[in-house]
């Protein structure tokens, strides 16, 4: 037996590895079931290349615990280590025992993609342990088995054992502040999140499965009796769908891997398979859910990993904002395991994983527009979401989502940007040649003022996303001599101002008498009073919003745009007094104060719950006048 003490430059690497290298301590057996799976393929690639003569026999990584002797073991049947291997791999920790193998078989197919830990992966065991054993025995011929022995400290013994099976054991005596891994449920759930699509099977127990009476026994019922047997309990898919190439998978395959990925969840619209080799190797596969209103809940559903061991769920440095709107898992052997978020954000090979993802997004939904338009504008309301996030946070997006982007007005027809351009250019051009794009964000809200619109010819567009305040100003960023303005925001006449002047039934004089009168009725604090020659037809008194206030409160309210004193600033609306409404003239003809009041209150009330903004006690004083009048 020897002894000695781990080559490190300080006392005691424990500390440092639970402090900076694993801030989650579940980690542990992530790190150490992949170099068990590493061992494994090690193995496999030796035999391949000649280099290993024995039988390679099935592969399989065993987890075992044994709650009464507090141990969890982490078995293999790999490539094992001799005792010269063990004093090299893990006492010298600085040295990586994988870049080693990988640099000498470099050129052998399929080696690259195995990046192995021993070394510092193997020693966050010590993270849950207050002992750790390994007992293993090389796959080289006539090797001698070892077990090496820490408690935690730089001294270690390595002695000779008795080992019958090729591969490594690594035995963790659980410390007692780690007790909870003991739990059969906290291991299985551990390896279940981390080890699912592992190329290796990971067994974990034995499970009951039921099979068919051999003798051909019957029940009471009639049918053949199913006899209950124990069998592996094999916690992995060791070839997952984004391992294998699209020519042989079909619709159906994709929508049952999803159901795996995230079980009662419904159908996604479909999905895009990411397969490359260079500059980068990346495979994946990712969905297109139906998008709800809400985004943020939207967000974390794309599963990272590295040579199919799960990473992270939290994405935010790997693809752009916008796309973590999807679902699915991006598998890429260029990101490590152990990564920091500084390093993401440098890495150039991360950047060129984002911009390729971002690009194989863009031409699959333009490939889909262009294929068969009308099944993608079935599909606009559950996807525009994605589109309009990406055309706000991604420039690269923005200018491709240019080809399939939607514009859908309120008879149900949708256009492209260059194509509404041409249908309202015309038609909705004011006196200064500016092209005015009106629209709506809730047809049932504001469908007087849509009936009004459309009777003089013009078009009104629905943009009611959660995004659509954001989205309105980055369109007339992108546009030349247009602007946007919702149909709520003034009247027709001044949104699409044609220079065509209305002669006004009431005098200057006329307007200076009422004016005082309504402020009586609606706050100036709150409201402006605004006298406009309108048709006779028109409304006689309608309530309005500036589009930029309202524009930068609704930004503000959504986070960014507008600077943070909107929020809190008062609402101001407009209250528009229609000089050439009857009803008007009717209030300035009035003798008796009791009465103009009666009829101004019954207007400024009508327009108010046209804008919906009458309640409480003032819609119950409406309802009874409103009654009062009709008797």
């Amino acid at each position: 037996m020897a002894t000695g003490k781990i080559n490190v430059q300080t006392e005691n690497i424990f500390p440092i590895i639970k402090k900076f290298l694993y801030s989650d301590t579940e980690i542990f057996l992530r790190e150490l079931v992949s170099n068990a799976v590493d061992a494994s393929q090690k193995l496999k690639t030796l035999s391949s290349l000649g280099e290993f003569q024995g039988e390679v026999g099935k592969l399989q990584v065993e987890v075992l615990l044994d709650k009464e002797a507090k141990t969890i073991t982490i078995r293999d049947n790999g490539i094992g280590m001799t005792g010269e291997e063990v004093d090299k791999y893990i006492n010298q920790i600085a040295f990586s025992g994988a870049e080693e193998f990988v640099q000498k078989y470099k050129d052998s197919e399929g080696a690259a993609a195995m990046i192995g830990h021993f070394g510092l992966g193997f020693y966050s065991s010590f993270m849950v342990s207050e002992k750790v054993e390994i007992n293993t025995l090389s796959h080289k011929e006539g090797s001698q088995a070892v077990r090496w022995t820490s408690d935690g400290t730089p001294e270690y013994t390595l002695e000779d054992i008795e080992k019958e099976t090729r591969g490594t054991d690594i035995v963790m005596h659980i410390a007692e502040d780690s007790m909870e891994f003991l739990e059969e449920a906290r291991i299985s759930t551990i390896l279940n999140k981390y080890c699912k699509f592992l190329p290796v099977d990971i067994k974990f127990g034995t499970k009951t499965e039921y099979i068919d009476s051999p003798t051909g026994e019957k029940d009471e019922d009639g049918k053949l009796k199913r006899d209950p047997i124990e069998v592996d309990n094999i916690l992995n898919n060791t070839s997952p769908m984004w391992a294998k190439t699209p020519s042989e998978l079909k619709e159906e395959d994709y929508d049952k891997f999803y159901q795996e990925l995230y079980p009662m969840s419904e159908k996604p619209l479909f999905n895009i398979h990411l397969n490359v080799d260079y500059p980068f190797n990346l495979t994946g596969i990712l969905y297109f859910p139906k998008l709800k209103k809400d985004i943020q809940i939207q967000k974390n559903k794309i599963q990272l990993y590295s040579n199919q061991v799960f990473i992270t769920d939290s994405v935010e440095n790997i693809v752009p904002e916008f796309m973590q709107l999807l679902h699915g898992v991006i598998d890429s052997p260029d990101i490590p395991l152990n990564v920091s978020r500084s390093y993401l954000q440098s890495d150039s090979n991360v950047k060129k994983i984002s911009s390729y993802i971002t690009k194989k997004v863009a031409d699959k939904l333009n490939s889909m527009f262009k294929e068969n338009r009308e099944d993608f504008e079935q599909k606009w309301e559950d996807i525009k979401v994605f589109i309009e996030y990406g055309i706000l946070s991604d420039d690269k997006f923005d200018e491709k989502a240019k080809k399939f982007a939607l514009l859908k007005n309120t008879e149900g027809k949708f256009f492209t940007l260059d194509e509404y351009r041409e249908k309202v250019k015309e038609t909705q051009k004011d006196k200064d040649d500016k092209v005015v794009y009106l629209y709506t964000n809730d047809t049932e809200e504001h469908h007087s003022l849509i009936e009004n619109a459309t009777s003089k010819g013009y078009d009104v567009l629905v943009l009611d996303g959660p995004l659509a305040p954001h989205l309105v100003s980055k369109l007339e960023q992108g546009m030349e001599n247009t602007s946007f303005a919702r149909i709520d925001a003034d009247t027709i006449e001044r949104l699409i101002d044609k220079g065509e002047e209305v002669p006004s039934k009431l005098t200057k004089e006329d307007e200076e008498k009422l004016k005082p009168v309504i402020e009586e009725v609606m706050p100036k604090a709150k409201f402006s009073v605004d006298f406009q020659s309108l048709s006779e037809t028109d409304s006689p008194m309608q309530i309005t919003e500036a589009e930029f206030m309202r524009r930068m409160k609704e930004q503000q309210a959504m986070g960014g745009g507008a600077m943070g004193f909107m929020g809190s600033m008062p609402e101001m609306y407009n209250l528009v007094v229609n000089s050439n409404h009857p009803l008007i003239s009717k209030i300035l003809e009035t003798k008796t104060d009791k009465k103009k009041k009666q009829l101004i209150e019954q207007a400024t009330d009508l327009a108010l719950l046209a804008k919906g903004m009458l309640t409480g006690e003032k819609l119950t004083k409406f309802l009874k006048r409103s009654v009062d009048i009709i008797k």
